[in-house]
């Protein structure tokens, strides 16, 4: 398959959800995996709603959301210009260009600038968010740019990103995430000046093994305590992916109703 400037294999095409959604990415590097589709399947997005996917690459989370949910409007918020040109791609290929946008954007970047780009303050239902979770410090980052630009950043990344999350959504918004099963603690932290209604759900990869992801989702302005919500084990004692998550791979099935 080829790129716009014919390097030939150096972009794949590969489908998701059952077939229900394709999606263009590089061949090397940060590639598409379970994380995004149970982000999207955790985000309790509604028909009507305002979705906005930051630091979406290629647009998995954010489009697998567009095409789970009729009826919603997603930006697609992504730092490389070339996986936004991409997520862009995406859309086309989808059918989704009336439901869905792409715009080349630093999540850090001032208030202005998601502005300029028709992301206003208080203006979102829904923010979910896939931030680079692998500390420097203690793990060994890609020696890909691409992938260790997706993966690696300090633990002080996760603030601004809640940050912008906060800012963009309206009172009673969601902010969905995805984590490190180990840095629960610094998930809380970020989240408690802006955010209630916390809701935790451990991802084990099967029934005997610690968890290594917890899906999270908070609403603006809310005050309900936090809730350990029921774990979601990947795969059985043999290897086979569980019920739940076939449904949500294959699929396209939400995990959890919205929260209040």
């Amino acid at each position: 398959m080829n790129t716009k400037s014919g390097t030939v294999d150096s972009i794949t095409e590969d489908a998701v959800l059952g077939g229900r959604l394709r999606l263009r990415q590089p061949k090397r590097g940060h590639r598409v995996g379970h994380d995004a589709i149970l982000l999207a399947a955790a985000c309790p997005a509604r028909p009507g709603d305002k979705v906005v996917d930051l630091g979406a690459g290629v647009g998995a989370a954010g489009l697998a959301v567009a095409v789970r949910v009729p009826g919603t409007t997603v930006t697609l918020v992504e730092i490389d210009a070339k996986l936004a040109a991409l997520a862009d791609e995406n859309i086309r290929i989808n059918g989704l260009e009336g439901c869905a946008r792409a715009v080349t954007l630093d999540v850090a970047a001032p208030a202005r600038a998601f502005a300029a780009a028709g992301l206003v303050a208080d203006g979102t239902t829904a923010v979910l968010m896939n931030p680079p979770f692998n500390d420097p410090a203690r793990q060994r980052a890609s020696p890909d740019a691409g992938r260790a630009l997706a993966h690696a950043a300090p633990r002080a990344v996760l603030a601004p990103w809640v940050k912008t999350a906060a800012r963009l959504l309206r009172a009673r918004g969601t902010l969905t995430l995805i984590w490190r099963a180990d840095g629960l603690a610094d998930v809380l932290a970020a989240l408690t000046p802006a955010f209630g209604a916390i809701g935790v759900t451990p991802v084990y990869p099967a029934p005997d093994k610690p968890g290594i992801r917890i899906l999270v989702t908070a609403v603006k302005a809310s005050r309900a305590p936090l809730a350990l919500l029921p774990p979601l084990v990947l795969a059985d004692a043999s290897g086979r992916p569980s019920a739940t998550v076939d449904a949500i791979l294959r699929a396209g099935a939400p995990l959890a109703p919205r929260p209040s």
